[in-house]
């Protein structure tokens, strides 16, 4: 028999057709199961009835499965038998690859002030460049001080040509927003489309034909 330690599952109830969340601490397997009679699935789904838990016990050992009660709440609780060690593990797996395919994208920030200077501001765009190279997004913050509020297209300016100094890598998500004194873009970074490549390790015919024509 599997291991009879408690933890959170998910499982699809096989005569609701609905999915039942078992907490840590209602989940019960095997001996645990205390009630005198349940509703019995087996391994493959099929419905076997309401039967005294200590017949529905034997036969799991017979099959040398596990007992587990599904949906304690139902009555007679519905319980399933099933290979628990095997479906922990499983489920154990899926959780572990869902988990690596999950993308985290936070927001990062960039200040400049409307009256920036131009080294200033190619440094603000490096970091910029940074932060959606690495997939983040990106809020590009406008700092007024006291008359500056007076000139927000100056703000607007220079919002629209950070966007456009970072070119076909991002689009804008947020368009240029006054907020109190500070005017706020934020930027989200696009998938980029892998280049067609030959077995020669250059780009494809095609590709570089337009090269041609747009160099004539």
């Amino acid at each position: 028999m599997a291991s009879q330690s408690r933890f959170l599952f998910l499982f699809f109830l096989a005569h609701a057709g609905g999915v039942s969340a078992i907490s840590r601490d209602s989940l019960r397997i095997n001996e645990e199961i205390r009630i005198r009679e349940v509703r019995v699935t087996d391994a493959n789904g099929e419905q076997l009835g309401v039967m005294a838990t200590r017949d529905a016990l034997r036969l799991a050992e017979e099959q040398h499965l596990d007992l587990v009660e599904i949906a304690p709440k139902a009555r007679p609780p519905v319980c399933r038998i099933m290979d628990f060690g095997k479906y922990r593990y499983e489920q154990q797996k899926r959780d572990k690859e869902a988990r690596k395919k999950q993308k985290v994208v936070t927001i990062k920030e960039v200040k400049l002030r409307p009256n920036i200077e131009q080294h200033d501001f190619e440094v603000k765009l490096k970091a910029a460049q940074r932060f959606v190279e690495e997939g983040n997004k990106v809020k590009v913050t406008i700092m007024f001080r006291g008359r500056e509020l007076s000139h927000p297209e100056l703000g607007t300016e220079i919002l629209n040509k950070m966007a456009d100094s970072l070119g076909d890598n991002v689009s804008i998500e947020r368009s240029a927003k006054l907020e109190g004194k500070n005017m706020t873009m934020i930027l989200s970074p696009k998938a980029q489309k892998p280049k067609k490549v030959t077995k020669g390790g250059n780009e494809s015919a095609q590709d570089q034909s337009q090269d041609t024509q747009s160099d004539s």
